[in-house]
């Protein structure tokens, strides 16, 4: 007689992860979004460049252009004011959407400046606060940098919660732990990329996969010292690397990836829980800034590709401004 499939035989990989793992949609896709409803939401300048390419997203963008000219702004400013407003206006559209937070991202180009990027999320959370959502549903996503980290050090202390994104190194999460962040970002598929260009591999086994092991490793030391901050792995390449991460706090997943659980199925074990932190480094690490900066120009991979995502979302942004300029019938005046 056949025996009759498991529950976790005949449950999609996604349902099982959700269980286990709070999913967001690494997207501003509102498509996407509306279809795999996930809990959490987070964008980057790369992605809201692109949502802001969807014909369906032009009157979001006509809406910031027409409110950014009714406070007397132009050129320049009128764009910069312009992108702030169509970046929370895609917040509001996902918040509809969704149960949980969103991301939001202060403008890369203020990475290295700790009181600019303050004053940039505090402007961020009022245009929230005008459109009447409440800041617990916001998350203010920043590049950890040391500035950066300092930055979401006093914002958090203001009650104003922060993603802390572009993470490499392990020096960057001891940092956001001590500096008391509701959640990090760990990047899973650029440290893949680096090691494998860096040592001419075509592949790893994903246990020795250097993304999933940063984000391991970084889990392990949070969840050992009882940190609160969260931990959400991203940049994944593969299902292989989500699935070897099933537990994480949270995971921000591509809707292509999505789609792919969504349509597999077969048993999905815990890989990460607390209960298994035991293995992480026992020490607990307070950061300097001369300690961070020692630690990371020491780690050649994080320090190329924390800069490398920096100015990967200032080009993203770039891009976007020329858009804006063709919409707004504004010339783009080259230096």
């Amino acid at each position: 007689m056949t025996q009759p499939l498991s529950t976790t035989q005949t449950t999609t990989l996604l349902s099982q992860l959700q269980a286990m793992t709070t999913v967001v949609a690494d997207t501003g896709d509102l498509a996407a979004i509306e279809q795999f409803r996930p809990i959490d939401a987070t964008t980057n300048p790369s992605l809201i460049t692109a949502a802001a390419s969807l014909p369906s997203n032009l009157p979001l963008i006509e809406d910031a252009l027409r409110d950014a000219r009714a406070e007397g702004l132009v050129d320049d400013r009128l764009i910069d004011r312009a992108i702030d407003l169509l970046t929370v206006r895609l917040g509001l559209e996902i918040l509809k959407l969704i149960q949980g937070r969103v991301s939001t991202e202060v403008d890369a180009r203020l990475s290295y400046d700790t009181d600019e990027t303050i004053e940039k999320a505090r402007e961020l959370i009022g245009l929230y606060k005008k459109a009447g959502i409440d800041q617990s549903r916001i998350l203010i996503k920043i590049a950890a940098t040391w500035e950066g980290i300092q930055a979401a050090r006093a914002l958090e202390a203001e009650g104003i919660h922060c993603n802390l994104t572009l993470i490499f190194g392990l020096h960057q999460a001891f940092a956001c732990a001590d500096a008391g962040v509701t959640l990090i970002s760990p990047f899973v598929g650029r440290i893949l990329d680096w090691y494998k260009k860096s040592e001419g591999k075509d592949s790893y086994p994903i246990e020795l996969d250097p993304g999933v092991v940063s984000v391991r490793e970084i889990y392990g030391y949070y969840k050992l010292h009882n940190h609160k901050t969260e931990v959400m792995g991203a940049s994944f390449r593969s299902m292989a690397q989500v699935t070897a991460l099933a537990g994480c706090d949270l995971l921000t997943i591509s809707p292509a990836l999505l789609s792919e659980l969504s349509k597999s199925t077969g048993e999905l074990p815990r890989q990460l829980s607390a209960a298994n932190a035991g293995h992480a480094q026992t020490a607990t690490l307070t950061m300097t800034k001369e300690k961070f900066d020692a630690m990371h120009s020491d780690n050649l991979m994080a320090f190329e590709l924390l800069q490398s995502g920096i100015d990967g979302f200032v080009k993203a942004r770039e891009q976007l401004t020329t858009q804006l300029r063709q919409i707004a019938g504004i010339a783009d005046i080259q230096p």
